[in-house]
């Protein structure tokens, strides 16, 4: 027969705070709950699941363009996300939403402002002006200290590489048809890596605007 004396074994600051084990765990298990309190909510709601009106997968040498872009290492001086302040309203213009990135695996929202954001940039320059700048940053911007990029003018895209990159995000939700995807290579046939980072910024923030 149980003592009914005898204390229940309760969990104590004390025994919490003084067992490293324990404390661990249990902060494990509210970061666990925490996250997927407000995680597991956004894959139902339609403003993060829906593309915005007027987005459009990316074309293969957009596509092309993107991934350049992240070889070389842009997203660790540029954002793609506009916050939504005052400040970066009135000089990028609207503020990021979920919805203009659901065609991107990975995004590229970001918090580093090395370089100012590109989001918006798309249309705000031509195109000879972008080359310019991925050649040689300060011919337009004396005082710039983003690196040059000239051998983007020499290197050719390689066709047989963009079919299987579309069939990739068709996996996860583009909405590529199989006529794109045939012809994928042809598009990019004879393009340099330049034109693809050019075509690439052009698109950026273009769906809202």
């Amino acid at each position: 027969m149980a003592d009914a004396n005898k204390p229940i074994p309760t969990f104590s600051h004390e025994k919490i705070e003084t067992n490293n084990f324990l404390m661990i765990v249990l902060i494990l298990l509210v970061i666990a709950i925490g996250g997927l309190v407000e995680i597991v909510p956004l894959f139902f709601q339609k403003s993060t699941t829906q593309a915005v009106e007027g987005l459009k997968p990316y074309t293969p040498l957009q596509l092309a363009g993107r991934d350049v872009y992240i070889r070389e290492g842009c997203y660790n001086c540029h954002s793609q996300m506009i916050r939504p302040f005052r400040a970066e309203t009135l000089r990028y213009g609207p503020y990021s939403v979920a919805g203009e990135f659901v065609y991107d695996h990975p995004f590229q929202w970001g918090s580093k402002r090395t370089g100012p954001d590109l989001h918006r940039v798309g249309g705000r320059y031509s195109d000879e002006w972008h080359r310019i700048h991925l050649t040689n940053p300060r011919d337009l911007v004396p005082e710039s200290n983003m690196p040059a990029y000239p051998w983007l003018l020499k290197a050719q895209l390689d066709p047989a590489d963009m079919a299987p990159r579309l069939k990739a995000l068709r996996r996860l939700g583009v909405p590529y048809s199989d006529e794109e995807v045939a012809k994928a290579g042809e598009e990019v046939q004879g393009r340099t890596e330049m034109d693809a980072v050019i075509a690439y910024l052009q698109v950026l923030g273009t769906a809202r605007k």
